[in-house]
Parts: structure tokens; C-alpha cells; sequence
């Protein structure tokens, strides 16, 4: 039995890693890790989620700097942090692409090579960790990486419109299969795969104007999703669209015979965020260049989207990031309230097995790449510990919301305790 099927609700936390180190002309290298200090805090940031009551870790591996140059490996500071792990015995859930590619793969996610290179990235990771790590997300949010890199030309390859997006879609989505089937051949049964991508709902004028609209978007949001688990097929709604975007039905062909599935399927949703509120006679591009306005649907949204995923593709469900960005009381509220709905879920039937306050201490806005003030301009207050500017660096301060998480975990914990106890 693997962990998520004993029947219980498992708390997590995320360190947020988001890794883009391509610079250029007024855009700075986005490195979470290296904003929040994290490559010089790993040690005791790590310990922060067993001080949390976390059972698991969503955690990132920068590409970028473990395979410095084609063919080369560096493992000096990874291999720490996995012993670290060890140590803790937190389970790490490995984030192996989250946004950003190498700076020798000319062309980002565009290159001819990107499948082959990212498969290979995946299976040298797997084959290095092979007995201790085990769970796995490939590739972290696809639609945001499509959206971003392909169709609003935000972040590199800087693709742009429909040809763009679905461009990056189809090289994300062969590098997940790939990477996917490549660390199964290393682990076998033992691999777990946690998909997770960003949800979109949609409200206001939905079916009017912007029927159509609404439509196409909504197909777009699972795109990837259904292309790697072979759902893709000539009666899907973008196959047209596909085919007139350049995709063949080899390619086609290719996913429906090399489908991976998902062990738990993992929903991200911020309730200030994950709404997106149309409106009548306005058209927005999207993103941070044109934004379309949203609307906070809380816990309503959060149910919605967490069964859509469990019916669509058949598999347990988690929510793998939450939180809002406000007052330390707003966070507590809102985790209160999640928390709330994912077990009403799960009591009528919904198999939500996890639950994931993102990220475990502050983090900074995607803005600051694209910014020329210092990080605490961009700095967004969501964690469980503040980061506190300081002529040492920066500080984590534990603020309640710890507390609050701890208690709720524990209290779960004592639960599927006394389940155990009295199957047994």
C-alpha cells in the first residue's frame, strides 16, 4: 500500500520554486531559491516543515544548476538536501520542472531536444535517488508554462499566440510522458506520480460574448493533461485546433500509444486568483500584461475544482497549493475554511488525500523580474513564516498561522490513528 491509500488526509507544505535564470534587456533571473535564500537556509528551512507538523514536502530541484552544461552533473548541494530529508523523515514530493530550463538548452522548451533533454534530466535524478525518493510531480502547472512561454511571450522561448502555445504545450507534454515512463523503468511500482497543474474557472459572462471563449479556454486548461494521459484523440475539442496549429496526427498518435497516468492528481487553487471574471464587451490578453479581472469564489470554487478533477481523470485528488496573500489572520481564516471543505469533500465520497499550505515562508511576486526596485518590494506575505529583512540576510519568523496548521495536522494525525485502531 502506498501512503496516500491508507484513507487519511495528509498535511504538506511547498517551498515556492520557481527557477527562470535567463537574464536579458530589463528582466532579471527569477530564482526563488535565490531570493529567499534558500540554497543558504536549506538546512533549517527544511526542519521548518517538521516544526509545522508536515507529513510531506512539495520541493524543487533546480535544473539549471545540477546539470550546469550538457553532459554535466553536480550533485554537491542536492545530495546534502536529500540526506536532510533523510534525516527529517519528511517525504519529499520532487518538483523536476517548474518554469525554467537550463541556460545551455538554447531555445528553452522550443528546442528539438527539450523532450530528450528533460527525460534525461528525470532518469539520471531517479536513478541517483533511487532508494530513497520515490514521488515525483514531472512538471509543475503546464498551463501556466504554456500560457507564459508560449502564448503571451512573458518568459523564454517568448513564443507567442495560438502557434505558440500549443508549440510549448506539445514539447511540455512529451517531456512529461517521457520523463514519466523514464522514471518508472528506474523505480517500478514504487514510483509515485503526483500531476498538479493550475485550475481556471470561469463566471460573469460566460455564456454570452464570450461563450466560445470560455470554451476554448477551458479545453486549453486541461490540455496537457489530457494529451499525456491519451485522452487526446480525434473527437477531442482542440484536436481541430491542433491540426491547424501544426500538430500531426503522428504526434497524435505518439501520446495515445505512450499515456501516463496520474497516482494522485494534484489541484492548485487560490481563491484570489483561480476565478476568472468575464465581462461583457471587454477582452483582456491574459497574465501580467493584460490581466482579466477575477473573483474570490473560496471554498465554493475550491469544491468545484477538486471533484472536476477526481471525475475527469479517475484518480485520488490533493490540494497541492493554497493560501491567500494578506494579514496573518486572513491566512488562518482561509486555511480554516479549506481544510473544512476538503473533509466535507472527502465525507461525501470525494477521495481528497492531501492538503498543502504554499508556500511554508514568504516568497516574492513572479513580478520581480520585470521590476528594478529591491525584493522587498516584491515580497508577498503567505507563508507560515515571515521573511524578515535583516543586515544578516534574511530571517524566518514563525507567525500563528504555524500554530494553526500544526493543530489541524495533528489533529488528522490522531484520527487515522484511531481509524487504524479500531480496523484493527
Amino acid at each position: 500500500m502506498k501512503w496516500f491509500e491508507d484513507g487519511a488526509l495528509h498535511f504538506g507544505v511547498g517551498i515556492e520554486d520557481t527557477f527562470i535564470p535567463q537574464s536579458g534587456p530589463g528582466e532579471r533571473r527569477l530564482d526563488e531559491y535565490e531570493l529567499t535564500e534558500h540554497y543558504e537556509h536549506w538546512y533549517s528551512d527544511l526542519k521548518l516543515a517538521n516544526d509545522a507538523g508536515a507529513q510531506f514536502m512539495r520541493w524543487g530541484i533546480p535544473w539549471h544548476r545540477v546539470n550546469p552544461g550538457r553532459g554535466e552533473w553536480d550533485w554537491s548541494w542536492l545530495d546534502q538536501v536529500i540526506d536532510r530529508f533523510d534525516e527529517l523523515g519528511c517525504r519529499p514530493i520532487i518538483d523536476l520542472l517548474h518554469y525554467g530550463t537550463p541556460l545551455w538548452l538554447e531555445g528553452e522548451f522550443a528546442h528539438p531536444d527539450f523532450a530528450d533533454r528533460f527525460a534525461e534530466f528525470a532518469t539520471t535524478v531517479a536513478e541517483r535517488y533511487a532508494d530513497r525518493v520515490t514521488d515525483y510531480t514531472p512538471v509543475n502547472e503546464p498551463m501556466i508554462h504554456a500560457r507564459f512561454c508560449g502564448e503571451l511571450a512573458y518568459w523564454p522561448p517568448y513564443l507567442s499566440g495560438d502557434r505558440g502555445y500549443t508549440t510549448v504545450a506539445i514539447a511540455l507534454a512529451k517531456g512529461f510522458a517521457r520523463a514519466q515512463h523514464g522514471i518508472t523503468e528506474v523505480l517500478g511500482e514504487r514510483a509515485t506520480f503526483v500531476h498538479v497543474d493550475a485550475t481556471t474557472r470561469f463566471a460573469g459572462d460566460v455564456g454570452g460574448q464570450h461563450r466560445e471563449l470560455v470554451e476554448f479556454q477551458r479545453a486549453q486548461t486541461f490540455l496537457v493533461e489530457d494529451l499525456v494521459t491519451g485522452r487526446v484523440k480525434a473527437d477531442h475539442s482542440l484536436a481541430g485546433h491542433l491540426a491547424e496549429h501544426g500538430v500531426g496526427d503522428d504526434t497524435l498518435t505518439w501520446f495515445l500509444e505512450h499515456p501516463v497516468q496520474p497516482d494522485i492528481m494534484g489541484v492548485n487553487y487560490y481563491p484570489r486568483h483561480s476565478t476568472q471574471l468575464m465581462e461583457e464587451g471587454v477582452v483582456h490578453r491574459g497574465g501580467f500584461v493584460d490581466p482579466w479581472p477575477i473573483r474570490d469564489d473560496g471554498v465554493e470554487g475550491l469544491a468545484e475544482l477538486l471533484k472536476t478533477y477526481a471525475q475527469r481523470y479517475g484518480a485520488p485528488v490533493m490540494l497541492t497549493e493554497t493560501c491567500v496573500t494578506d494579514a496573518v489572520d486572513v491566512r488562518i481564516a482561509w486555511l480554516e475554511d479549506s481544510v473544512r471543505c476538503v473533509e466535507d469533500l472527502r465525507a461525501a465520497g470525494t477521495n481528497v488525500v492531501g492538503y498543502t499550505w504554499w508556500p511554508l515562508f514568504d516568497m516574492y511576486e513572479w513580478t520581480y523580474r520585470h521590476a528594478t526596485g529591491p525584493r522587498a518590494d516584491s515580497l508577498l506575505t503567505m507563508g507560515m513564516w515571515d521573511l524578515v529583512e535583516s543586515p544578516a540576510g534574511l530571517q524566518r519568523r514563525q507567525n500563528p498561522l504555524a500554530d494553526r496548521f500544526r493543530a489541524l495536522a495533528q489533529s488528522a494525525g490522531q484520527m487515522n490513528a484511531s481509524r487504524r485502531a479500531s480496523v484493527a
